[in-house]
């Protein structure tokens, strides 16, 4: 269906901004905002710009990039908050990918159905 990876949202330390697609406003509210705090705490505090992405296969990546010029950036440390996020927000990361893969890609495996918790299906 898609070519490209499709971004969920982002967050830019240099506009001091948030992007949410509205592709994904039916996500309930409760995650949307939990995206927006996670994503601009994120470059609040190693800077540049933050995007979540699914990819074609539908994992959620996350992108950063900096400004050359940009001495606040810090590399190392986005690669250490990103590893946090992903341990620290596993299960909601994890729900937005099948959420991706059955409302877009309209796939669902016999596994994923065994990671949905008891009283969602």
């Amino acid at each position: 269906m898609y070519q490209d990876n499709i971004v969920l949202c982002g967050a830019s330390a240099y506009e001091q901004k948030f992007y949410f697609n509205q592709d994904f406003n039916a996500l309930p509210d409760h995650v949307k905002k939990e995206l927006q705090i996670m994503c601009v705490l994120f470059t609040e505090d190693v800077g540049g710009i933050l995007t979540l992405e699914f990819a074609q296969d539908g994992t959620l990546e996350f992108k950063t990039e900096a400004l050359e010029a940009d001495a606040r950036y810090d590399e190392i440390g986005s690669a250490l908050k990103i590893k946090q996020i992903q341990t620290e927000k596993k299960e909601l990361l994890e729900s937005l990918e099948m959420y991706y893969r059955v409302f877009f890609l309209g796939d669902i495996t016999e596994d994923d159905l065994k990671k949905v918790p008891h009283g969602e299906e």
